[in-house]
């Protein structure tokens, strides 16, 4: 193997180079936790509710452990449970589909929009129409950056009784006509993994809503079902976002604007040079803001795609290859190939490009350089 194969020239994500920039920032950060003496449930943490909160434009956060937790907490104080269904997608992560699992609930899959690879509205109200009587909620997901076509979806919920809970968990910042993602449902999720555009130095999630008494209930369960010390008056359990983790996030809200417009040029940049190819790049409908979480190409050759740019030191990434309804984990529901076309092919074709805020131009330059020298040699 020669040296070009080994190195690597542009990583997915620098997490490092992140750091590096609100470096002195984050160790003051850490430090007033440190020298405050308290690491649950304490200031740090009830501030960034506040403020996460109001920059998604609703009244309540509640931080919680993890992206998953915060959707599993959000549809038990929702009432989803045993019996129940919840209408979602299947081109997602599996914490989607394991968060309803979880209550006793059951996930029923809906194809997606090919353009968006969002959830499809028009096919969402022909399942409805099969499903009625058992489906109780609706979980949009808004991903990769790109929100669901929240007033479709928003009406059908309203024509049917349906409760929505957003998965919000890749769209911190993003927006549909004007309005943040995760305000539009009675509550939204969000993960803060690190490598979301929001993310903490470990795990960490927040569901955020208008409800006062869902938020009354989430703080509930999210600490023992405790409404003061060793009185527990439902059943709870231990999901909370911790203080270090609260005031490293603080920091990086302060940036999260500037960061979302960061990748929102490199990707217009990948936009304009990979114009012309053989390969699909994401789309942003009118009225809608992507943040670009993730910039998914899609392309017939994208197994070819990956290795050569692998070979080249360019790190890519597949989100996601195998879809929820075709995992092991989920077989008793008993989704045969084929019952949901464009996710499937979607999940053949799909291929994540770095788009960090932190690249730089000529990492960009060499991205776009190795794919066009690709399909140049396709092409002869």
């Amino acid at each position: 193997m020669n040296r070009e194969k080994r190195e690597m020239r542009v990583p997915f994500i620098n997490l490092n180079r992140e750091y590096q920039s609100i470096k002195d920032e984050i160790l003051t950060a850490i430090q007033r936790v440190f020298e405050r003496g308290q690491f649950i449930l304490g200031k740090e943490v009830s501030l960034f509710e506040e403020e996460f909160a109001h920059y998604c434009g609703v009244r309540y956060g509640v931080g919680v452990a993890t992206g998953t937790d915060a959707l599993y907490l959000a549809l038990i104080a929702a009432g989803i449970g045993e019996g129940d269904e919840v209408i979602t997608v299947s081109n997602s992560f599996i914490a989607t589909a394991l968060a309803i699992s979880f209550t006793g609930a059951r996930p029923v899959f809906v194809d997606i929009d090919p353009e968006t690879y969002t959830i499809d509205p028009n096919l969402t109200e022909e399942l409805l129409k099969k499903r009625r009587k058992r489906v109780k909620a609706i979980l949009p997901v808004h991903l990769y950056g790109h929100p669901a076509d929240m007033g479709a979806i928003m009406e059908i919920a309203k024509k049917y009784d349906l409760i929505v809970i957003e998965d919000a968990c890749q769209a911190h910042g993003a927006e549909f006509e004007g309005k943040k993602a995760g305000s539009f449902g009675v509550m939204g999720c969000f993960s803060f993994y690190p490598t979301k555009n929001l993310g903490c130095y470990g795990d960490g999630g927040m569901v955020v809503t208008n409800s006062r008494k869902l938020y009354e209930r989430l703080l509930l369960l999210r600490n023992y079902g405790e409404r003061k010390k060793y009185q527990h008056i439902i059943k709870g359990r231990n999901s909370r976002l911790d203080e270090l983790q609260a005031a490293i996030l603080r920091v990086k809200l302060k940036y999260n604007d500037e960061w979302n417009e960061k990748r929102r040029r490199n990707a217009f940049f990948y936009h304009e040079r990979l114009k012309g190819l053989d390969i699909i790049c994401p789309t942003e409908r009118e009225g809608f803001k992507h943040v670009y979480h993730l910039y998914v190409i899609r392309t017939k050759k994208r197994n070819d795609l990956q290795k050569f740019l692998k070979n080249k030191g360019i790190e890519t990434l597949i989100h996601y290859s195998i879809p929820i309804h075709r995992q092991r984990a989920f077989n008793e529901l008993g989704y045969n190939s084929g019952r949901l076309p464009i996710t499937e092919e979607v999940s053949r074709e799909i291929l994540s490009l770095p788009i960090s805020s932190q690249m730089t131009n000529s990492e960009l330059e060499d991205v776009i350089n190795q794919i066009n020298l690709f399909c140049s040699s396709y092409k002869s």
